[in-house]
């Protein structure tokens, strides 16, 4: 959701094709968290603020949102194909790959190279 605080136009119109949107519900924790730091260091103003919180709740109903379950949390603790992977990331990943879509099917919009190397090493296209 950095694409959205740094106005990232190719992220941005990746997130606007048709086809369905799927996230974990930490981005949505993850993207509030930057927003409100990036205001209270000054790198964006109270107005850019509000702009970029309208833009996360119109987004958020616009994706199915898959919880940090068990599961989850199981799968980002195992190696991935590109390590080091945070912990964060690895939560991303997991979810990407527990969705149970065919990878081939799937383009992952991210902006984390960590996160960008790992999905295109199991498979995934990368926005």
């Amino acid at each position: 959701m950095a694409a959205l605080l740094e106005q990232d136009a190719e992220a941005i119109a990746a997130l606007r094709e048709i086809g369905r949107r799927v996230t974990s519900a930490l981005t949505f924790a993850e993207a509030t968290r930057a927003v409100l730091r990036a205001r209270v260091t000054r790198r964006i103003t109270p107005a850019e603020e509000r702009a970029a919180l309208r833009a996360l709740r119109t987004l958020e109903p616009r994706c199915a949102v898959i919880a940090v379950t068990d599961e989850v949390l199981a799968r980002a603790g195992r190696q991935f194909p590109v390590e080091p992977v945070r912990t964060l990331d690895g939560i991303h990943l997991a979810t990407i790959e527990l969705m149970g879509e065919t990878p081939q099917l799937v383009t992952v919009v991210t902006r984390d190279g960590r996160v960008a190397r790992n999905a295109r090493a199991l498979g995934y296209a990368v926005a």
